[in-house]
């Protein structure tokens, strides 16, 4: 359906400048899209790599498996029916820290992770297969929500763009994402009661 939306835009759009005239406008305006997307995604490559390096290297000198030491009484809050030592853990703690440092990059690849342990621990439970369990569903609002601290993207973004100030952004980012979080784990407590 997105397809034939995006696919009548962009001929409509193809067809009024042709009409109006302004054929050359719209080449130019394609060109100057087309470089300023490849200029952008260079400058987020790099932005990516670096704070996933930092994400790996805190890893590997074992800050992640101290921070999931620590945060186990939040884990346990948020994922009841968790068993404690289950490896889901490690990885649901590696994705709400890489969130909370606002590298959604770094959290997607744990957040997979934590949901195929889940995915197993299911099976283990009941036997079924592809049917969500309440952590699955936990965790994915707590993911979807994503708490930050430091919204790197859009401090990214900003700073591409030309931004007096680009970190102006942050007390924002927190104030909406405390609330989005917020919302999201009372929403499936309320939700975790009725089941």
């Amino acid at each position: 359906m997105l397809n034939i939306l995006w696919s009548g835009m962009i001929i409509a759009g193809i067809l009024y400048s042709v009409v109006t005239g302004n054929v050359s406008d719209i080449s130019n305006a394609a060109l100057d899209s087309s470089k300023e997307a490849v200029t952008l995604c260079i400058t987020m490559l790099g932005v990516m790599a670096f704070w996933c390096g930092l994400m790996q290297i805190a890893e590997d000198a074992g800050l992640v498996e101290k921070m999931s030491g620590k945060m186990q009484p939040v884990i346990h809050f948020l994922f009841p029916q968790l068993p404690k030592n289950h490896p889901a853990n490690k990885y649901i703690t590696t994705n709400i820290i890489a969130n909370i440092l606002g590298l959604g990059w770094a959290a997607t690849p744990a957040g997979l992770q934590a949901m195929e342990e889940l995915a197993k621990l299911e099976e283990s439970r009941r036997s079924l297969k592809g049917i969500a369990s309440n952590e699955m569903c936990n965790f994915l609002i707590l993911n979807i929500s994503s708490l930050q601290l430091i919204p790197v993207n859009v401090i990214a973004y900003r700073s591409q763009y030309g931004s007096v100030n680009p970190a102006s952004i942050v007390g924002a980012g927190i104030i909406a994402t405390s609330i989005s979080t917020l919302v999201g784990i009372v929403y499936f407590k309320i939700m975790d009661r009725k089941r």
